[in-house]
């Protein structure tokens, strides 16, 4: 999970409460280092230029939970390789952006720009704090990407409801907070539930002087749904994909064992109000 430096061994790893700036900090080194891994991992699934908002392998394509965005202006959080920004363009016809803390994952996106002849705009930034004017985009998304990893979500929704347009959509996918009960294992083993649902300690991995390699958090669906109406966005629904027949690909804690019984995915729909 880490570098593979000494200093950045991995020691322990749990659900602990942590130092919310150390938690929130975590998740851009972690990514620089290791973004050639993962992609090398997922990036075939992923594709170079695709929407997918999940492990059960639901793609915009299919979904259309953006909506019919051809001459929008589009901002993607938490971009990682900026794929779902890159089909955005050259398929969907929008004027998509995309962005990430991590200076790893761009620099990965700016070579399979290189690799298709593409040109994605890609800007280094943290989601809770983003560097675009007041309502300037029609809609922003994100498929697993930034909130899972900060330990003040509001923050990224109050962004997100800033560069907003009137009218604009908000759509973003997370872990399904149920999952959080459960063993991240997609044998038979993770359908017993080991832990409380409601117990919000995030999931954490620690060098051996203490300092935080990477930290994911954990959100219940009420809280999720708090979080959008607190930022003044309004609610438009909720999607559990559910797992489709003769998908059989397993994505750490994702697979068809556990997708036939618990759902994996919770994604979000949402919209600034006009008024």
């Amino acid at each position: 999970m880490t570098d593979g430096s000494q200093d950045d061994a991995l020691a322990d790893a749990g659900y602990h409460d942590v130092p919310a700036e150390a938690g929130g900090r975590a998740a851009r080194g972690w990514w620089d280092a290791n973004a050639e891994e993962y992609l090398d991992e997922h990036g075939a699934f992923l594709g170079p230029a695709d929407l997918l908002w999940c492990p059960e392998g639901l793609r915009e394509s299919q979904a259309r939970l953006l909506g019919d965005v051809r001459g929008s202006r589009v901002l993607e959080v938490g971009a990682g390789a900026a794929q779902g920004s890159r089909w955005l363009r050259t398929v969907a016809g929008a004027d998509a952006v995309a962005t990430d803390v991590s200076a790893g994952m761009l620099a990965a996106a700016a070579r399979l720009d290189a690799a298709a002849g593409t040109r994605t705009p890609l800007v280094q930034a943290d989601a809770r704090a983003l560097p675009f004017a007041d309502a300037s985009f029609d809609v922003v998304f994100t498929a697993f990407g930034a909130l899972p990893f900060v330990p003040d979500t509001e923050r990224v929704h109050r962004e997100v409801a800033r560069v907003l347009r009137p009218g604009g959509r908000w759509v973003f996918s997370v872990t399904h907070p149920l999952r959080w009960a459960f063993p991240d294992d997609p044998s038979e083993h993770g359908l017993t539930a080991t832990r409380s649902y409601f117990d919000r300690r995030p999931y954490v991995e620690t060098a051996a002087d203490g300092r935080v390699l990477y930290a994911e958090y954990h959100r219940t669906v009420a809280d999720h749904v708090a979080d959008v109406v607190g930022a003044g966005l309004v609610l438009d629904g909720l999607v559990e994909p559910e797992w489709p027949a003769g998908h059989e690909r397993v994505w750490g804690g994702w697979g068809p064992v556990r997708g036939a019984r618990l759902p994996g995915t919770l994604i979000v729909r949402a919209h600034r109000p006009r008024t």
